[in-house]
């Protein structure tokens, strides 16, 4: 019975994992238009919730959140599109606001450093490995010759080796 008991709670917490989290619009935000309902949620899931930091404000329960949500849709309402929206939170709240910034000079480095520092480290990885291969044959060749003791040593060790049976 304790068994039965364990799956189904590791079920019902895998079923629980597996669903969706619910987003955060209250039905009191929803716009009666469809189609302009459709565009806000559109763009607040590219919009980051400036308390929660990585959340959408579509996802996020943050008093900010919501007004944040309230601001689009009062924008959208207005007749902006939905670069104007996103023109307008970017000048009030910096770059910061959208979840994934644009492609500009000043964002550049966020862009490039990823690829950047990738690209360095398998090339010092190819190098390192090049490296080693070249100078492996080397260090065979400049190594001390056995001295008689270890010689000696080294017989005595293939010799038991090859009275064992395999």
């Amino acid at each position: 019975m304790r068994k039965f008991a364990t799956i189904i709670v590791l079920a019902l917490t895998m079923l629980a994992s597996a669903v969706p989290l619910a987003h955060a619009v209250q039905p009191d935000e929803v716009m009666a238009d469809p189609a302009q309902e459709a565009r806000a949620r559109e763009l607040s899931r590219e919009l980051r919730c400036m308390v929660c930091q990585n959340q959408s404000i579509d996802d996020s329960d943050a008093t900010l959140a919501k007004d944040l949500r309230l601001l689009v849709r009062e924008r959208i309402a207005a007749g902006d599109s939905n670069n104007q929206v996103l023109d307008y939170l970017v000048a009030r709240y910096g770059e910061f606001v959208l979840l994934k910034p644009r492609f500009e000079t000043h964002t550049l480095v966020l862009w490039l450093v990823t690829p950047l520092v990738l690209f360095g480290g398998g090339l010092g990885l190819w190098l390192h490995v090049r490296r080693r291969a070249r100078n492996a044959p080397r260090a065979l060749e400049t190594a001390p010759p056995l001295s008689a003791d270890e010689q000696a040593r080294l017989e005595k060790l293939m010799a038991e080796g090859s009275d064992r049976p395999a």
